[in-house]
């Protein structure tokens, strides 16, 4: 049986976003689901398109912190879409512990200058929860 999991992607760095739909897509292949991906480059789409749709829905969110206009994609109802569905990406830590202080647990530290390494440890904490996931449907 498959199921469509839907990823929402708060990410401004178009060279970072480039390496997780790469890793995203050879994933996609790998197991049975299929995925949904959602991306938003700045706080005030996040906030017409996500905070101001009741319908909003999302498996997996990918949360850094800065966007493009010099804002924040942390004005994100987090707790609204439930912090268990959350990975922090900021490579700035004390954005990341400021996640984790609003229950965020699963946290990923970017690193410009290793972003394969960081795109590989993003999709592997994705799968776990795509995993997890799936066996929660059965």
């Amino acid at each position: 049986m498959y199921f469509n999991k839907t990823i929402l992607i708060l990410e401004d760095h178009l060279l970072t976003l480039s390496k997780i739909l790469e890793r995203l897509y050879k994933l996609e292949g790998d197991q049975p689901d299929e995925l949904s991906v959602i991306v938003l480059t700045n706080g005030q789409q996040v906030q017409d398109y996500i905070n101001n749709n009741p319908r909003a829905h999302f498996d997996i969110v990918l949360i850094d912190y800065d966007d493009k206009l010099g804002r924040t994609f942390h004005i994100l109802e987090l707790e609204r879409f439930g912090v268990d569905k959350i990975i922090s990406i900021s490579s700035v830590p004390k954005w990341n512990e400021e996640a984790r202080k609003r229950g965020v647990k699963r946290v990923i530290l970017k690193d410009y200058a290793h972003l394969d390494e960081f795109a590989d440890k993003v999709v592997k904490e994705i799968e776990d929860m795509l995993r997890k996931l799936t066996v929660g449907e059965d």
